[in-house]
């Protein structure tokens, strides 16, 4: 296996001697293994919700860090079953979803109520499991882009999972609605012990311009993650920026020039610090999505793995760029990905 240097190539000087001149490091609540105690536990959490995040941070591989790998697997639904899964057909099985997850010794595998509660009796007990309960349903004609509810918080608790996932659609029309949904369901998965992740992402065709794609912007995607902690979303899902400047480019919101000029920069450890700041300064810890697959899997995953780290992010959740591979394919990247996180000589900038 390349080196972490090996696989950045030319920007590895570049990503892993960067120092963060904006949010100082000294004033995050970084991962790392007592964060239950030190974060979770000041909150309003109950015992059992402290007991099922410990569970999460304590298995597999990167377990006693603070740091996640999590599989996530809901593309059956949100892509269709074909366009997932036709690359690699033996997930079609969802048991094969759950023995990639245990192969790769990740922290937990993040899927549907279907595919969870299909194989619970046999695995719940041998990996957490994160219980997607909403989903983006892609069959209709023309397609629409909403998030509705596919499961219940109840279904994720008796199928053994040690906490719920959904996504909202921010800057979305139906957003509101989401937004009253998940709040709902997040409140009752705290009430029955289980921890939430929410899928903060930004939907709105207008963000997607010739000058950028931002859906991908610093500012914009960082307020979605501070309205997901808000919503007291304990972890949240986010896309690794890529640009700034969502809210001038639109002209709407509100915002501060200091968060141009002062509290962050072109740089995409920078860029992803303002998304951690935005996370209660790590008090709900942002875990940054693989993206799609590509040619380059193994060497775009370490590299968003290297930006999340540094920024002071909690992980990765890492689905297509395994999947789509045959299994021993998608271990090797999903090992070379914890491999950043287990490094103590890759340190927060």
């Amino acid at each position: 296996m390349p080196t972490v240097e090996e696989l950045l190539g030319n920007e590895a000087e570049y990503l892993l001697s960067h120092e963060c001149q904006t949010f100082s490091k000294d004033d995050l609540h970084v991962p790392g293994p007592d964060f239950v105690d030190r974060v979770y536990k000041s909150t309003d959490r109950s015992p059992v919700v402290l007991r099922n995040l410990q569970s999460l941070f304590n298995h597999g591989r990167l377990g006693g860090t603070g740091y996640l790998s999590i599989l996530p697997v809901d593309q059956g639904i949100e892509h269709s079953a074909g366009a997932s899964f036709a690359p690699n057909p033996s997930y079609f099985d969802p048991e094969n979803i759950i023995k990639l997850a245990l192969e790769s010794n990740c922290n937990a595998v993040a899927s549907t109520i279907g595919v969870l509660g299909s194989v619970s009796r046999d695995y719940a007990h041998k990996i957490p499991m994160i219980a997607k309960i909403n989903h983006n349903e892609l069959l209709s004609y023309p397609n629409t882009h909403d998030q509705i509810m596919f499961g219940s918080v109840k279904q994720a608790y008796n199928l053994g999972a040690v906490a719920v996932g959904a996504t909202i659609y921010f800057g979305s029309k139906e957003s509101n609605r989401q937004i009253q949904e998940v709040a709902q369901a997040f409140q009752y998965a705290h009430e029955l012990g289980l921890g939430t992740i929410l899928w903060a992402y930004l939907r709105n065709p207008v963000f997607k311009t010739a000058y950028g794609d931002y859906h991908l912007s610093s500012d914009l995607t960082g307020q979605a993650i501070h309205l997901s902690a808000s919503l007291q979303a304990d972890i949240v899902k986010q896309k690794l920026p890529t640009l700034n400047g969502g809210y001038h480019a639109f002209g709407f919101g509100k915002t501060h020039d200091k968060v141009y000029s002062e509290l962050t920069s072109d740089h995409p450890i920078d860029l992803t610090r303002y998304q951690v700041a935005n996370s209660y300064m790590g008090r709900a810890g942002l875990i940054n999505s693989g993206g799609g697959s590509s040619e380059r899997d193994l060497n775009e995953a370490v590299k968003t793995a290297v930006i999340n780290k540094r920024a002071g992010g909690m992980g990765l959740i890492m689905g297509r760029k395994a999947f789509h591979r045959p299994m021993k394919e998608g271990y090797e990247i999903i090992q070379a990905v914890q491999d950043v996180y287990a490094d103590e000589s890759i340190t927060i900038a």
